[in-house]
């Protein structure tokens, strides 16, 4: 094989063609060869360029995501083994009364045209009169998304700096995500005003800034449930919860950690819907910054003996269209959850990320976040030492006794197994 010469012009290769560049750039042997065989679906190779194999991971279900006064049992996909485990729990100590109340008040994809050497007021000169006529020329880029009740809904003119003006148009991408429907709406509003400027538009795009599909999350968590019915203890714990959700307004580096416990939720459900949890994960941290400082996104605050969260971040999701169309399981996640709407979608989604935010700082301020890891990390130990899966139990529970719990102990307690 010319190396060289595959790897140049390697999204020309068959897909044998590409298994053999990996195998032998790799090394693999014949056991990995079959992996990737084991894993190829046809129907797959024709989503992204240059596919290779299906990567995959565990899906689970949150059971239950008590919200709005409806039960759900959520899918999630994650490879953490802690994550569902959390949001279970999380679950459980917010499932009292209605749950999680959740509100959105309006669901709007935003995307910008911008210009350069235009001023602001030039600009709004001739957009501010027509804005209804602007509106309809969008709209007649996508004109089936009328017919569900969408649409393009607001546009404004905003000065981004010395030199650059974005025209921002707000559209309601009905059941859908929108990325494309949003951008051909844009292209066509960016033709029509760089006619009317003079001005060629330096780009045409959606963003994945979310202030304009905002959801509220609350619950009000009686301080027994935080300590297996101990007021006493609970208070304790609360008091603790509340002290690091401060911290998380007040330092970057708790923040980061702080939010991350929040998407490690929101990241498994959008994965598991077929959602793009990229633009999830940017339009949340940019939601966290937009004091001006990076900041948790949850509060939690402590009134007699309830303690109280609220989670305000961007959620914009779809129920048809991209990959929730073509990949199957989405599909089966939608029905499992009973999710009709993707207002309901977005809320569930944020639910998710309150309560596992909940989890994550009763244990970080209670037994320690590490003891519930390490307990289902200790699964994870046993299968990379090789334990069949009979075996699992024994070896997590030999591994908890263990002063020193690592895969150097999970392999010999395996071999011991196997010498029985």
């Amino acid at each position: 094989m010319n190396l060289a010469a595959s790897l140049r012009n390697f999204r020309k290769l068959d897909w044998d063609a590409r298994v053999a560049v990996a195998t032998e750039l790799g090394q693999l042997d014949s056991s990995s060869q079959q992996q990737l065989l084991a894993h190829f679906d046809e129907r797959d190779a024709l989503l992204i360029e240059n596919y290779l194999t299906n990567y995959q991971l565990p899906t689970g279900l949150a059971a239950t995501i008590r919200m709005n006064d409806q039960d759900y049992l959520v899918p999630m996909v994650t490879e953490e083994p802690s994550v569902i485990a959390a949001a279970s729990y999380g679950g459980k100590m917010t499932s009292t009364g209605a749950g999680i109340i959740t509100s959105m008040p309006t669901n709007l994809l935003m995307g910008q045209v911008v210009f350069q050497t235009v001023t602001q007021a030039e600009v709004s000169r001739f957009v501010d009169p027509q804005v209804d006529a602007l509106l309809a020329l969008a709209n007649a880029a996508h004109p089936s998304i009328l017919t569900h009740g969408g649409g393009a809904k607001k546009i404004r003119v905003r000065a981004l700096g010395e030199g650059f003006v974005s025209v921002d148009l707000f559209v309601d991408t009905g059941a859908a995500m929108g990325a494309n429907m949003m951008n051909g709406m844009l292209e066509a509003l960016g033709h029509h005003l760089q006619d009317v400027l003079e001005q060629h538009p330096v780009m045409s795009i959606l963003t994945n800034d979310g202030q304009g599909s905002l959801v509220t999350a609350t619950v009000t968590v009686a301080v027994a449930n935080l300590a297996k019915g101990n007021v006493t203890a609970g208070l304790q714990v609360a008091k603790r919860i509340v002290a690091a959700s401060d911290i998380a307004q007040l330092d970057v580096s708790r923040a980061t950690t702080h939010n991350k416990g929040i998407m490690n939720g929101v990241d498994a459900a959008v994965v598991a819907s077929g959602n793009d949890w990229r633009a999830v994960e940017a339009s949340a941290h940019a939601y966290a910054a937009h004091s001006g400082q990076y900041r948790g996104l949850s509060r939690w605050s402590l009134q007699d003996e309830r303690l109280e969260g609220v989670l305000t971040m961007p959620m914009h999701l779809g129920l048809v269209g991209g990959a929730t169309g073509s990949l199957p399981l989405a599909k089966i996640n939608q029905q499992i959850s009973q999710v009709a709407s993707v207002a309901t979608l977005n809320q569930l989604v944020v639910a998710v990320g309150l309560a596992q935010n909940l989890a994550a700082l009763r244990a970080l301020v209670s037994e320690g976040i590490q003891q519930g890891h390490m307990h289902l990390q200790y699964r994870n130990l046993a299968l990379v030492a090789g334990a069949t899966p009979t075996q699992v139990p024994q070896v997590v529970d030999a591994l908890g006794q263990q002063a020193t719990a690592d895969l150097a102990a999970a392999k010999r307690i395996v071999n011991q197994l196997n010498e029985q």
